[in-house]
C-alpha cells in the first residue's frame, strides 16, 4: 500500500519542464506582439527554453540568430522579462539570454553531409 501511494505521488512531468515549457509559451506569445512593432523579430522563431534551477537565467533558443535579431532581442529584452513577471507565477524572474539552437546548426550540418554522399554516389 505504502508503494501505492509512492507511485501515485509521482508527477509524469519534472518541474523545470513545465517551467520551461510555460516560459517557451508566454515568450511566443509576447515575440509575435512585439514583432507586430519591430519588423526585424519578424521571422524569429523560438525554438526552446532552457531556465536553471534556481531561476536566475534563461536561454531562450532561436531557430537562427543573425546579428540584427540578436540586436532587436537584446533592445526587448526587458519587455520580454517583464511578460514573464506578469504573466508566470514564479519565485523569480529569470534574467534572458538569446542563443541560436545548436540543434538546427548540427541538423544542417548532417543534410549538408547527406547531399555530398548523394552528389558523389550519383552515377555521371
Amino acid at each position: 500500500m505504502a508503494q501505492e501511494r509512492r507511485r501515485g505521488a509521482q508527477r509524469p512531468y519534472a518541474r523545470m519542464s513545465r517551467v520551461n515549457a510555460l516560459l517557451h509559451e508566454v515568450l511566443a506569445e509576447q515575440l509575435a506582439r512585439v514583432a507586430d512593432v519591430d519588423e526585424r523579430l519578424g521571422i524569429a522563431t523560438i525554438t526552446g527554453v532552457e531556465c536553471a534551477p534556481d531561476l536566475k537565467t534563461a536561454i531562450v533558443y532561436f531557430s537562427s540568430l543573425s546579428d540584427e535579431l540578436a540586436e532587436a532581442l537584446e533592445e526587448h529584452r526587458r519587455t520580454f522579462q517583464n511578460a514573464l513577471g506578469s504573466e508566470v507565477r514564479i519565485r523569480r524572474t529569470p534574467t534572458l539570454r538569446f542563443l541560436a539552437d545548436p540543434a538546427i546548426a548540427a541538423g544542417d550540418r548532417i543534410e549538408a553531409a547527406i547531399r555530398r554522399s548523394r552528389a558523389r554516389d550519383e552515377p555521371r
